[in-house]
């Protein structure tokens, strides 16, 4: 598909929440948009991240769409290549593909006060939109370490959603820099083929078993014949998740059975007391990302792998250095140090109202937005997956659902209300805000006595939701026109009219 010169809608990012907002707006008969995706294929994070053993630690059931169940999951927690087909699959399915514009990046949105559209340059020409919606997701941009002497490194090196293909592991010396959910799942499949690794621990994160099987045949059988049964499979896995809340956004204490499980599980595979003493956290579960895995620790025991807690210095041309001044010779390095979360790089190319970009927006006080999805200031913007809207225990599809529900009800609003322009009030934004972060304040990321990706350079929590997944529902269920500043939609200039 060619990019039109103009749409009532543009959509960026087809991942999960970009194909579920073009699937729902076509469901309302909205069907001037485009979406434009800067890779060759459907996917986000799940196309991008192709390193060994690469899954999801939500299980399937619930880490899909609640409108396109599948039935041919193999077990309960998917690797990335099934997830990658289901949704190229659901693209497919919803006639998507025909609206999708690939290889083509956003490099600016503005937007124009007076003929109430966003003005967006594309590397594929010029668009003009009447609503911008982001699906770029938090997880998207890979964030390197600012290590001294990383540019000199001759060996192969390369973060993990980037992963090199090409670079053959086997008998190579690697160093896995973190220890993250991407690492954990790393490490297990390099150390079957790594004459040696180290593995590069800031802090020890908390790894609790997954309870993993496979579907035999007649299970799946059964999914794909009974839709009752796969909808009964996610709403018990919906509220077992929901049960994590009271231990994370309220008393931490709570999660002490999980915490004692978690310390089982480490004695059970390792049995030097050094190395049980280095990776058992010093920090409540969940103030950190909890972790899934039955095969981590077993990994970090095995002969051929050293846990390095020592920081790093800096790196030559042919080794890793820690503080110690120890010199780790090392052939290939793998970077699993997670993503932009606090600073979406999306944000420095969407100017507002002021002439000013979101990432100025936000440069004093951090993230914010009105319930995760719009900004005071930049009209007729929707953000999927924004600010305090990420998951420290379920599917961020059910947020995603959420606010495309919300979404569709502000496009009839306007459309039935005539309305050109709408942006959240700056009070009702900050009113929202104060309770988000009010709410942070009980809860085990802010209280756990950890420093994660969840907090920004200003402390504040700007990533999660501090309640229950439904509390969010709830919130967004329908648009509350009454929070927002609208304008009377302004008759088409000719000259866009001919465009």
């Amino acid at each position: 598909m060619r990019l039109p010169q103009r749409v009532d809608h543009l959509i960026v990012g087809s991942g999960f929440a970009g194909l579920c907002t073009a699937i729902k707006l076509t469901e309302d008969g909205e069907t001037d948009f485009v979406v434009i995706e800067k890779a060759d294929d459907v996917g986000g994070t799940w196309r991008d991240n192709t390193y060994p053993g690469a899954c999801c630690d939500v299980p399937s059931q619930l880490y899909s769409f609640s409108f396109a169940r599948n039935p041919e999951w193999s077990s309960s927690y998917s690797p990335q290549s099934e997830i990658w087909a289901y949704l190229q699959q659901v693209a497919r399915d919803f006639d998507l593909t025909d609206r999708i514009v690939f290889g083509t990046e956003l490099v600016q949105a503005t937007w124009d006060d007076d003929a109430q559209v966003w003005r967006c340059r594309t590397t594929a020409g010029e668009v003009v939109a009447r609503t911008l919606i982001t699906g770029t997701g938090g997880l998207s941009e890979p964030r390197l370490p600012a290590i001294d002497g990383i540019e000199t490194f001759q060996g192969a090196l390369f973060h993990s959603a980037r992963w090199d293909h090409s670079v053959d592991l086997i008998g190579k010396r690697v160093a896995v820099i973190g220890t993250g959910a991407s690492a954990i799942q790393i490490v297990p499949e390099v150390q079957q083929v790594a004459a040696h690794l180290d593995v590069y621990q800031r802090t020890a994160p908390w790894v609790i078993p997954r309870n993993d099987r496979r579907y035999p045949r007649l299970e799946r059988l059964a999914l794909r014949r009974v839709p009752a049964l796969a909808k009964l499979y996610r709403t018990g896995i919906y509220w077992a998740h929901e049960g994590y809340v009271p231990a994370f956004t309220w008393q931490p204490r709570l999660g002490a059975p999980a915490e004692k499980a978690a310390t089982i599980n480490i004695h059970k595979a390792i049995k030097d007391p050094d190395l049980r003493a280095k990776v058992t956290p010093t920090f409540r579960l969940g103030c950190k990302r909890v972790l899934r895995s039955n095969t981590y620790y077993p990994a970090i025991a095995s002969p051929n792998v050293d846990l390095v807690t020592d920081p790093i210095a800096r790196i030559t041309p042919t080794s890793v250095v820690t503080r110690d001044g120890v010199e780790h010779p090392v052939d290939v390095i793998v970077v699993a140090t997670g993503f932009w979360t606090t600073e979406l790089p999306i944000a420095e190319r969407i100017v507002g109202r002021q002439g000013r970009t979101l990432a100025e927006e936000w440069a004093d006080g951090g993230m914010s937005a009105y319930k995760g999805t719009t900004v005071h200031g930049f009209p007729n913007l929707f953000m999927m997956t924004g600010p305090n809207t990420g998951q420290g225990h379920t599917s961020v599809v059910f947020v995603i659902e959420s606010q495309v529900a919300y979404l569709r009800d502000a496009l009839r609003t306007m459309r039935e209300q005539g309305y050109g322009a709408v942006e959240p009030r700056a009070a009702a934004q900050r009113r929202w805000n104060a309770m988000v972060q009010r709410r942070m304040k009980h809860t085990v990321w802010n209280r756990g006595g950890c420093s994660s990706w969840y907090l920004d350079a200003h402390g504040r929590n700007t990533v999660l939701w501090p309640k229950a997944t439904f509390t969010f529902r709830r919130k967004l269920a329908r648009f509350d026109a009454d929070a927002y500043d609208a304008q009377a939609a302004r008759p088409t200039p000719a000259r866009e009219a001919v465009a």
